[in-house]
């Protein structure tokens, strides 16, 4: 069973929300993290999942930004739903154990 890991994001009105990283992957030359909110209980609401532009900071701390093009913000999601196509079977084995 893999480590799950969570980082809490801050919204732009100051809300904070917990979320799952999925997974961190590249597209080309740059990284992105996808990320599933959670709710109060732990557990995801409706299944939509945040992409973001991921790097490191010059002080080594893990940064987001906002994908603010569209055709960027495709070829993510295209990746994305590759991965998540990998791993179906993988999430579909962990529920039923």
């Amino acid at each position: 069973m893999n480590e799950e890991i969570t980082v809490t994001l801050t919204l732009d009105n100051d809300e904070t929300l917990d979320c799952l990283v999925l997974t961190i992957f590249n597209v080309g030359e740059k990284q992105y993290i996808a990320l599933l909110p959670l709710g109060e209980d732990g557990e995801s609401e409706n299944g939509d999942v945040f992409l973001y532009r991921y790097y490191d900071s010059e002080d080594g701390e893990p940064e987001l930004d906002n994908i603010e093009d569209d055709e960027e913000y495709e070829m993510a999601a295209d990746k994305f739903d590759e991965w998540m196509d990998t791993q179906e079977f993988e999430f579909l084995d962990d529920e039923e154990e």
